[in-house]
């Protein structure tokens, strides 16, 4: 006798079914999730040391930054359709695609001959990665129950924070050592050993049905928020906010999102169902995501400017800073995944929002002189509370709904997560460039300090090649300048404490949505 799980989605009357009896195929299973998770986890922090590198080989140092928006870009427009889709037709084909797909990109980048190819390949990395990562997330939620969804989202959450430890520290070996062309070639073993285990051991099922495919909302959403992540990724850089292209692509990306909310409304199989944000934990999950993922882009971005350009240090010494981060990280996300079952969603957030609140406010008060000790503690506090919202967000997601709609929910929460991270970057880069410009213009007449010097502090040694006291007077326009970022940092550390708060203080159940029945049969 054997025992099958069947999910069964209410609303089509669709079957899915998984052999979940057998122990070593589920953990085959999360082998194969954990290695694909890492994969593409880590290929958004593996590039950042190659980059003077990438341009010594091809030049175009004005294009080097959309080698990784291009992979951010596609990753966040294509995250929601894809996870759509693996609810119409399955877990496993969107896997499988998705990771040959983001193969092939890597393997492209590696061979890549000049910039603008190097940027088109990341671009189709980002789409395969676009399908990979939310439909990770999702096989967890089908094949483990709610108690042991905790634990094993934990797992999986807490890659991302190794790969944001390792990733720099394996970039900058491939660089120094063998070439920067390794960094896309390296993880080729691990895609396919993940899609060999999921091939052979992921057992779907689904009995056929006619399906509706939402074209008219992709497209508008495709093209729509490709122009506002475009804009955000260029605006107050190649672009000024107020100039007649800017404004006229913003202006094009509302209409076509509103237009997508419209047809989204009225679509029988929409690629986002708007019926999600009816759920008050996933409307809440919602914004709280956009902020944490701004306070996460904000901390990996700003800390080593701070750690470089206000205290002296070096990239290795930056790393090492936020290497706790990680630390937390890991920590928090396995105790968030045992805790939530048990204290319920309200309490879980709490605590995590706390770190949040604790290590944004310790960096709000960071000075010159303050003890690198004081930086390692804020950046583990910081961590443990990602850890703990982050698992969180992923277990709500996949909980409060059936099996019909859980794809398209985890898709959406890491839709927001990269959307969060992308305006969080446009945002606080905005502020600190202008608050360094108006520092710069208090400074007295004599001073005689510009923009340019302030590229010189930044580079490597550059402060020797300033003259006299101008790298003490540019060193305290940063660190106002940074302190004064750090501050909005807190402040919306706070506001997503208040969010949260509004969580139902119960553990996420599935039944209570009415949308997913689970039962054993024999076969």
């Amino acid at each position: 006798m054997r025992f099958l799980h069947a999910f069964e989605g209410w609303g089509k009357g669709d079957l899915w079914i998984m052999n979940t009896s057998n122990h070593s195929k589920r953990s085959f299973i999360l082998a194969g999730i954990l290695l694909s998770t890492f994969m593409a986890a880590i290929e958004g922090t593996v590039v950042g040391p190659a980059g003077p590198a990438i341009v010594g080989s091809f030049g175009s140092v004005s294009l080097m930054s959309w080698i990784f928006t291009s992979y951010l870009l596609t990753m966040a427009v294509t995250t929601p359709i894809f996870g759509k889709i693996s609810d119409l037709y399955g877990r496993k084909p969107v896997f499988l695609y998705g990771s040959l797909l983001f193969l092939a990109g890597s393997l492209l980048c590696g061979f890549s001959q000049s910039m603008t190819q190097l940027i088109l390949f990341r671009a189709i990395q980002g789409i395969g990665a676009g399908a990979v990562i939310p439909v990770t997330f999702t096989i967890i939620g089908d094949i483990y129950s709610l108690k042991e969804r905790g634990k094993v989202q934990g797992m999986l959450s807490s890659v991302w924070g190794i790969s944001s430890l390792v990733g720099p520290l394996m970039g900058g070996y491939f660089v120094d050592y063998l070439s920067w062309r390794w960094i896309f070639g390296f993880n080729a073993p691990f895609a396919l050993i993940s899609i060999w285990f999921i091939y052979r051991y992921l057992d779907e099922k689904r009995e056929p049905r006619k399906v509706q495919i939402d074209f008219a909302g992709a497209g508008l959403f495709t093209v729509g928020m490709t122009l506002l992540l475009f804009a955000l990724a260029v605006g107050g850089e190649k672009f000024p906010w107020t100039s007649p292209a800017m404004l006229a692509i913003l202006a094009v990306s509302v209409v076509l999102l509103t237009a997508f909310l419209i047809v989204e409304a009225r679509a029988q199989e929409p690629m986002v169902p708007l019926q999600l944000f009816r759920i008050k934990d996933i409307s809440v999950s919602t914004i709280a995501n956009l902020l944490v993922s701004a306070l996460l882009i904000g901390l990996t971005t700003y800390l080593p400017l701070w750690i470089q350009g206000v205290r002296g240090g070096n990239a290795t010494m930056s790393g090492l800073t936020l290497a706790p981060m990680s630390i937390g990280w890991l920590f928090g996300s396995v105790a968030s995944g045992r805790l939530i079952t048990k204290a319920g969603s309200r309490k879980t957030a709490l605590i995590g929002v706390i770190g949040l609140v604790i290590g944004a406010g310790g960096l709000a008060f960071v000075h010159e002189s303050t003890p690198v000790a004081a930086l390692l503690i804020y950046t583990f506090i910081y961590g443990l509370g990602f850890g703990y919202i982050s698992t969180l967000f992923s277990i709500i997601a996949q909980s409060s709904v059936g099996y019909e709609m859980r794809g398209a929910s985890t898709a959406l929460n890491t839709f927001v997560r990269t959307l969060g991270q992308t305006v969080g970057v446009a945002v606080f880069g905005t502020w600190l460039n202008t608050s360094i410009a108006r520092r710069i213009a208090a400074e007295p007449a004599g001073s005689g300090i510009s923009r340019e010097d302030m590229n010189k502090l930044l580079s490597p040694h550059g402060d020797v090649s300033l003259p006299g006291s101008s790298g003490g007077h540019l060193k305290h326009v940063l660190e106002g300048s940074l302190n004064s970022l750090f501050i909005v940092m807190a402040v919306i550390a706070l506001a997503c404490f208040a969010i949260v708060a509004r969580y139902n203080n119960r553990p996420p159940m599935p039944e209570d949505r009415g949308g997913e029945e689970e039962r054993s049969v024999s076969a």
